[in-house]
């Protein structure tokens, strides 16, 4: 696993989930970090169950002056930035494309896919000044098939994976390390809306069938060693039994 003592770190989507499960993993690997969501109170339970070395920073990250904001935060209370994960997104509202909301559908956009990119966009200034940085953005199997009733979420998620390989493509000469993670399904509360839905074969997984938020946590900590390297700019899958064996997962 990488070493992360000293380093600091910004998870959005901090309140719950994945991005919960990552501050802890994060932060007991020794790393600062910094809390994310728009759920003030969620995140600040969160940081004061880590202590001093969690700041939460209520944030939206469709709002790019939130999101700067949220790593000048960062950057004033820990001295830097070497770490984004970007882990918020939105599965709601689950709809066919004949009956989906546009407004709604837009602001899904603006969440999953946006937020990636405010999000990239307010932390590669800090990163470059500080030598090279890792962006890390949450992917799904979406992003590469068509799912009945997720066209905001396959588009967002496409999106999201482009723009891991724009920002590699950029920014790789300057230190930069960007590398997405598809996690799989995962026992989080997301799963429980798409099963509420009954909408396409993933709301009928039994729950037993989903990773626990801990895993992709892990994967993500060890995304942030050069043994990861091997992936810069792509994607890794926690379906892979092997990617699950290096992370040291059961």
């Amino acid at each position: 696993m990488a070493g992360m003592n000293g380093k600091t770190v910004l998870i959005t989507g901090a309140s719950r989930g994945i991005g919960e499960a990552a501050a802890h993993v994060f932060a007991e690997a020794g790393a600062n970090v910094v809390l994310c969501a728009r759920s003030g109170d969620d995140i600040g339970r969160i940081a004061s169950e880590i202590g001093a070395k969690a700041l939460a920073h209520p944030c939206d990250v469709s709002d790019h002056t939130e999101m700067e904001a949220a790593v000048e935060a960062a950057v004033s209370t820990f001295g830097g930035l070497d770490v984004l994960i970007g882990n918020a997104g939105v599965i709601e509202p689950i709809a066919r494309m004949e009956e989906a909301d546009p407004e709604s559908w837009g602001k899904a956009i603006d969440i999953n896919l946006k937020g990636i990119f405010h999000g990239m966009r307010a932390a590669l200034p800090v990163m470059r000044r500080g030598g090279g940085g890792t962006i890390l953005s949450i992917s799904s199997g979406a992003a590469h098939g068509p799912i009945e009733a997720w066209s905001h979420y396959c588009a967002s998620k496409a999106g999201v994976a482009m723009l891991t390989r724009c920002l590699d493509h950029e920014e790789r000469g300057n230190g930069i390390r960007a590398i997405g993670l598809s996690p799989g399904t995962v026992a989080t509360q997301m799963q429980r809306e798409i099963k509420s839905s009954g909408i396409n074969p993933v709301s009928r997984l039994d729950w037993s069938d989903h990773i626990p938020p801990e895993w992709p946590a892990r994967a993500l900590l060890w995304m942030c060693g050069a043994e990861a390297d091997h992936w810069l700019g792509e994607e890794i899958s926690l379906r892979d039994p092997d990617i699950r064996s290096k992370v040291g997962l059961g």
